[in-house]
């Protein structure tokens, strides 16, 4: 469920700021479901607390890390001061965005989603803050015992079965389902 996943995003933000962070949002493609669904997760939670939670920044960067590091140093060129956190749809704008604050020298929070390979090993070396889990293996393993469960038993299948998605940060990160990809 994606709109839990960007709840689950701003949930940690919440835990890491308690009394408040300035945000920059990068957003999906522009009418992509995953997008707009993850970016509502997020206002879900935060937009309640606006005097707390600012977001200084929302803009696209289409799933692309390219994008996320162009947007990033174009909307940090353009602030006083830099945000407390860059929250972002997917792993390659976090990881655009990484790749910028660390070329400037900033220590922002970043949380990416889709708890990639790539961005577990960046959670474990210190460099992205948090990614969203969303157990796809799970999710294929439900979806299939459902199937033979069918097949077998004639179970009608439940019509729609969300798995929980969850921050990943160093301190769980024995909780990602793709840990066993990492070199």
């Amino acid at each position: 469920d994606n709109v839990v996943g960007g709840e689950a995003q701003a949930n940690l933000i919440i835990d890491l700021f308690p009394d408040g962070a300035t945000i920059v949002n990068l957003q999906g493609q522009p009418g992509a479901s995953p997008a707009i669904d993850r970016n509502q997760g997020v206002h879900n939670v935060l937009d309640s607390m606006s005097d707390k939670y600012v977001f200084v920044a929302e803009q696209t960067a289409n799933f692309a890390r390219e994008e996320g590091a162009s947007v990033t140093e174009a909307i940090l060129a353009g602030l006083d001061t830099p945000p407390d956190v860059i929250v972002a749809a997917n792993d390659d704008m976090a990881l655009g965005a990484l790749q910028v604050t660390d070329e400037l020298g900033l220590d922002i929070v970043i949380i990416g989603f889709d708890a990639l390979p790539e961005a577990l090993a960046s959670v474990r070396d210190g460099g992205l803050t948090a990614t969203i889990e969303q157990t796809p293996g799970g999710q294929s393993r439900l979806a299939l015992q459902s199937l033979v469960d069918h097949l077998r038993n004639g179970t009608t299948p439940e019509p729609m079965v969300l798995l929980e998605p969850f921050a990943v940060t160093k301190d769980n990160l024995d909780k990602a389902e793709r840990l066993s990809e990492l070199n």
